[in-house]
Parts: C-alpha cells; structure tokens; sequence
C-alpha cells in the first residue's frame, strides 16, 4: 500500500465546531473541585492551549502551582466534560460545511487528518463527537493541549505522532494547518508547513492574513473550494505561498 503523503491538522473550536461559553464553564467547575478556587479572572480562550490557560488562571488566583496541581485541574475538566456528554449535541453545533469536508478528505488515500488543538484529548472527543464524524480523523496521532502553552510544540508532535504511525515522512510542504485564530497559524509558520486560516472565530480574515495564513477562507461551506484550497497550497514551496488569498475563496 502506497503511503500517505499529505497530513491535515484540524483545530477543533470555532474551526469545526462552536461551543462558545462552554470552556469557562468547565473551568469554573473544575477549579473548585480540583483546588477549592472559585473562578474571578477569566482568561482569553480562543486559540490557547489548556496547560496555557491553566498556568494563566492558577497564577491569578495567588496558586504557587506545580504540575500536580495542573494534573488535577486537567483530569476534573475531562470528570466535568464526561459528565456532560448527554447534553454535548444541545450545546454546541457543527460549522457548516465541517462535516463534508472531513468526509471528503477521508475518502483520498494520499490524506491523513487528525487534530492540532489546545484541547485535551478526552474534550476533543466529548465535543466532536456529538456532532460530526469524527472517525474521519486519526486522533492517536494528535497534538494536544496538556503538552505545552506554545502551540508550534502541538504541531510537530502530530507531526511525529503520524510519521511514526504511518511509517512515512510528511515534507513541510504537505502538512496543513487548520485554524480560526491567529495562533494557529504562528504555529504552522514556526514549522514552515501550510497554514490555512478560517475565519469563523474571532480573528479576522485580514487579521489571519496578517500573521502569515497561505490561505485564508470565509468558513468551510463550499467543499470543492475548500478542499481545493487545502490539497491545492499542500506541495507549494514555502516561499512561493506567503500569505496569498486564493481567488474565488
């Protein structure tokens, strides 16, 4: 069997689905449990990784943390998100177009697609699940939130979590990035793999283009175009994409 030669990693909030509010309400409840703290200071989430806005929240509340302090903090937000499973499908919903264009790329051999995502593992699962085919996705070869507060980290441990997998390499230039916020793409341009951003959060399309996104699209609606997009910058030289905007996108 031919190896695959292309690896789509997918953000997970605002880029596939939309669960606004829910990340703070998980903390609340998980600061009090793990560490009797009641949440007052309320960190940015979007585009941060959960040891990132762990760190972030211990040291506002006056914790002189240690990591099993955020060992704890972590496993009662996967107790909090597992307890909620039964009503995950009530209170989020799939972005258009996520759904087909996961679908479509899982039926292209040359194509592995798994998750770069400052989620943990357990909360990637308990939000996509309810809500879109996550099978599509490989997510034993994902780069999770725990590992680090820079999310360039997360992408080369997908990285080589797929390669050793898959019993390949993935050049730079076919490694896609998926986000909707700017640190997503600062992430795939520390690497010099393709970033894709989608302006479907709370950055904007000029502001993803900025920060250095190969392509930048309004959402996932239109599958041709998007897959186009994704597949059509992947094998592009680094420096011929340059934060250009596909026509037509």
């Amino acid at each position: 069997m031919t190896p695959p030669t292309t690896l789509v990693l997918w953000d997970v909030d605002q880029t596939l689905v939309d669960y606004r509010g829910l990340g703070r309400a998980w903390y609340a409840e998980a600061l009090v449990t793990a560490l009797g703290i009641d949440l007052v200071h309320v960190p940015a989430f979007a585009g941060r990784t959960e040891r990132g806005i762990t760190v972030e929240l211990l040291e506002a509340h006056g914790v002189a943390w240690t990591e099993e302090d955020v060992r704890r903090v972590h496993a009662e937000l996967v107790s909090v998100a597992e307890a909620g499973r039964a009503t995950m499908a009530e209170r989020g919903r799939a972005l258009p177009g996520a759904a087909e264009v996961l679908a479509e790329l899982a039926g292209r051999p040359e194509v592995v697609q798994t998750l770069v995502t400052g989620n943990l593992p357990e909360l990637a699962a308990c939000k996509l699940a309810p809500l879109l085919p996550h099978h599509h996705l490989d997510l034993d070869v994902g780069g999770y939130g725990a590992l680090s507060a820079d999310r360039h980290v997360l992408v080369a441990a997908a990285r080589a979590a797929a390669e050793a997998k898959y019993g390949t390499r993935f050049a730079a230039d076919r490694v896609v990035v998926v986000g909707d916020t700017t640190h997503d793409v600062v992430g795939a341009r520390h690497h010099g793999v393709v970033a894709v951003g989608v302006a479907t959060g709370r950055d904007s399309a000029a502001e993803l283009a900025a920060a250095g996104a190969d392509v930048v699209l309004a959402d996932l609606s239109d599958t041709g175009a998007v897959v186009a997009a994704l597949l059509g910058w992947a094998g592009s030289p680094a420096d011929a994409r340059g934060g250009q905007l596909p026509s037509g996108a």
